[in-house]
């Protein structure tokens, strides 16, 4: 009998298997009955927000527009804090999107896009710095901010609990 090759592909892993027929099904068997169950616990502990998740979760109030990535509000009475992590959230799906070159801002682009003060902007970039939602870096020579994986998720859970 001639030898058959599958291969497996989930997510980033790919495994190939070669052999007999009947070699290859008990390897298949034995990696899906042995690696199934870690990569279903493994995905319960992983947090990642793809720029469909982001989407799905945040497109009536962020848009990507001419003029770059915004947030876009309603009426909707936010806290500077949701207001800077929400613009934030926008320039970094910009840059998912391929509309924008990176995901940080300066103080002065989110006191611009948000209407805040800088004072104001400075000292709720450093809360939330210290709640570990944002991150701050020197990005061509200047402080930048960008949102945190746990930032998004902080934004989705305090807009989700105001809707």
């Amino acid at each position: 009998m001639s030898d058959i090759s599958i291969t497996i592909k989930h997510e980033d892993t790919i495994i190939d298997f070669k052999g007999t027929p009947d070699e290859v099904l008990r390897s298949v068997n034995e990696f899906l009955i042995k690696s199934l169950p870690r990569i279903e616990l493994a995905q319960k502990i992983m947090v990642n927000y793809s720029l469909e998740d982001i989407l799905s979760k945040f497109h009536n109030l962020i848009k990507i527009t001419p003029e770059g990535p915004r947030m876009w509000i309603n009426s909707k009475k936010l806290s500077d804090r949701e207001k800077i992590a929400l613009q934030l959230l926008a320039y970094h799906t910009g840059f998912l999107a391929g509309k924008t070159s990176h995901s940080f801002l300066s103080i002065a682009d989110l006191s611009e896009l948000t209407n805040l003060n800088p004072k104001s902007v400075s000292s709720r970039l450093s809360e939330l710095q210290k709640l570990c939602y944002v991150n701050k870096d020197n990005f061509n020579k200047k402080i930048m901010f960008k949102i945190t994986t746990q930032g998004i998720n902080w934004l989705e859970i305090t807009l989700e609990k105001e809707m």
